[in-house]
């Protein structure tokens, strides 16, 4: 595995450009734009202008840390262009609101519409951050099907001796991958003594890795099983957890499992922790393209030669509702967030997105670099409106009905 690059990260983190190569490989917009970016505050807390910038470049931006690069497929799947689809809603307006880098719209396997904004394109690579949860959790499911890990009741410390001991021990697989583990975690991504933003300060204990350090002096809140509490921490257990199970960087398998399989057209990067592993709840550098890729891959059953990748049953079972969230319509499976209809997405802070809906063979990727913040609520609202927006238009053609907006 090639690793290229530092970068200083932990759930998200600090970075600054990495020398000159890395410098004159990005173009003069993002140069001038990076020329600003900070070397000593979370990216949490950057201006927009820093953001527009490092969200397309923080494989190439760096301090002192590492990544993964995961090759592009050796048979790209094609994404061949449908007719556009005619939305009820005006692109362009969405697109502004939502600081659009990308959007994209595959139905029943072609590409109905692509548009990019910021300066960014096809060729560029976007970060992920949350939307990784759910390429973590499909590795999962690969690593039970080729038999690494046993059983989603097994323990955590099955998997992380280290965690023994700790309120992880008792914690079930498929506990940490619903987020119900009940350990105390605070995801606040405003408050700059919450965990997500205090683990980048962690001092990790030697031959620990950042997160296990971090996570098992944590203490239990409630019993295991009995409460949804969303924590990106707890997916990057998961992600220390299957690299023990497949005894390899979760890059190789995601490469062997996903990229290669679903046909992915460019190479990603994968960031790495202060501790050299994946930060499994984040930090994916891939291609729009491919991020729709994903979403066609698991419509198509999640297959390669002819053959899941995951266990029977077990596709439907991640993206299904697990346990409840609290908010109308939308629950959590294993990784994947869940609506009431039958479709699923993954989502990520400043507007990254995966919508994929089964019953319409439809799938709406998106990446964008919200003006309100990390969870700007307005924006949220705004981007599963438009995914709703998405679904009519897909009935309304099927049904023969007039539609006013081609989208272009």
């Amino acid at each position: 595995m090639k690793k290229l690059g530092k970068i200083a990260l932990g759930v998200v983190g600090v970075l600054v450009v990495a020398g000159a190569a890395g410098w004159f490989s990005l173009d003069k917009e993002t140069r001038g734009l990076l020329a600003t970016v900070p070397t000593n505050r979370d990216l949490l807390f950057w201006n927009q202008s820093q953001r527009d910038a490092a969200f397309r470049a923080l494989d190439r931006i760096s301090l002192l840390a590492k990544w993964h690069v995961i090759p592009a497929s050796t048979n790209p799947m094609p994404l061949p262009p449908g007719p556009p689809l005619k939305l009820p809603v005006d692109v362009d307006q969405f697109m502004a609101g939502q600081r659009s880098a990308a959007v994209l719209i595959v139905q029943d396997g072609k590409l109905r519409l692509e548009r990019y904004g910021l300066g960014f394109g096809p060729d560029g690579r976007w970060t992920s951050f949350s939307v990784a949860k759910s390429f973590t959790s499909t590795l999962v499911g690969a690593a039970l099907k080729d038999g690494y890990i046993k059983s989603m009741d097994d323990k955590v410390s099955t998997y992380i001796p280290q965690m023994k001991g700790s309120a992880y021990d008792d914690v079930s697989v498929r506990q940490l991958l619903t987020m119900t583990s009940g350990v105390r975690w605070n995801e606040n991504y405003g408050d700059p003594n919450s965990d997500v933003a205090k683990f980048n300060n962690h001092k990790p204990e030697a031959g620990v890795p950042a997160i296990v350090s971090y996570l098992r002096q944590l203490p239990r809140e409630v019993p295991a099983g009995t409460r949804w509490h969303y924590s990106t921490g707890e997916t990057n257990l998961v992600g220390i957890l299957v690299g023990n199970a497949v005894k390899k960087p979760l890059a190789d398998y995601l490469a062997e499992k996903v990229w290669q399989p679903a046909g992915m057209e460019q190479q990603a990067t994968w960031i790495l922790s202060k501790t050299g592993q994946e930060i499994s709840g984040c930090c994916i550098q891939a291609a729009s393209r491919d991020y729709a890729r994903m979403g066609v891959f698991l419509l198509n059953g999640a297959r390669a030669n002819g053959q899941s990748i995951v266990p029977d049953g077990w596709l439907a079972e991640a993206t299904t509702t697990r346990v409840p969230t609290g908010r109308p319509n939308l629950g959590y499976g294993y990784q994947w967030w869940t609506f009431d209809d039958g479709s699923y997405s993954a989502r990520g802070i400043f507007g990254q997105g995966i919508f994929v809906d089964p019953k319409r063979k439809l799938v709406v990727a998106v990446n964008a670099d919200w003006g309100g913040g990390a969870t700007d609520k307005v924006a949220s609202e705004a981007r599963d409106a438009f995914y709703r927006a998405v679904q009519k238009a897909v009935d309304d053609e099927a049904a023969g009905a007039p539609q006013a907006n081609a989208a272009r």
